[in-house]
């Protein structure tokens, strides 16, 4: 996706712009709302981050001169401003979501992709997952066990929650920042080694001797649950 940052805090706009080039997106940033609208009517984008409170031009402002030009990409729409009455006066100026700050970046990605896919044909989803499996490698969600060639596995409550992310995710690379937020619920990076710690804790379980590897370090990037080794 090519997604339009409109956010005037720079360090907002840093953190937001690297996890979703994380996940593997391009991002353009605007400072204000002028700037944001001459790019977001002179660029195509798929989708459309827009901070409610701007300077030069505000959000809203913004929103409705794009709705106005016919432009109908997607738009999220970032405040603090929380109330009922907010949201609803940002949906009706165009928005097509409505994030309250502070957010969790793992959603804002969600939502975002959650937009550029609209348009096509959406199945119905199906009932949730109990079980979760890679290979060999199985999870009960309800009976809160793992096993690995049918040989049981003891995991600790956070290594339980590390794996049943790596496992929602397989075969993707899960960054640092998903991690933090997902199972430390960190909004920032705290810069400890608790990541790798806890993941060289869970492949000394997971990739036990004789089986194929599963836990994969991707380097620069995160890792990836995978039986696939390339």
């Amino acid at each position: 996706m090519k997604i339009l940052l409109v956010e005037d805090d720079p360090q907002q706009a840093a953190y937001i712009r690297k996890g979703i080039q994380e996940a593997g997106h391009v991002v353009d940033v605007a400072a204000d709302g002028r700037d944001g609208l001459f790019l977001a009517t002179t660029e195509s984008y798929d989708v459309l981050v827009l901070d409610r409170m701007l300077p030069r031009v505000d959000g809203l402002t913004v929103l409705r001169t794009l709705r106005a030009s016919n432009v109908a990409t997607p738009v999220v729409i970032l405040s603090a401003l929380g109330e009922v009455d907010d949201r609803v006066a940002g949906l009706r100026a165009g928005g097509d979501d409505y994030l309250v700050k502070p957010f969790s970046l793992i959603e804002l990605v969600a939502r975002l992709e959650a937009l550029a896919r609209r348009g096509v044909a959406a199945s119905g989803d199906a009932a949730p997952r109990t079980r979760l499996a890679v290979a060999d490698l199985e999870m009960d969600l309800l009976r809160r066990s793992v096993a690995r060639a049918g040989r049981k596995l003891d995991l600790k409550p956070k290594e339980f929650q590390l794996l049943e992310f790596l496992l929602r995710h397989s075969d993707q690379v899960v960054t640092r920042a998903m991690l933090l937020e997902a199972v430390w619920n960190y909004h920032f990076d705290p810069q400890t080694n608790v990541i790798d710690v806890h993941i060289s804790n869970l492949r000394a379980k997971i990739d036990l001797p004789g089986l194929p590897p599963l836990i994969h370090t991707v380097r620069g990037a995160g890792y990836r649950l995978s039986a696939d080794v390339a």
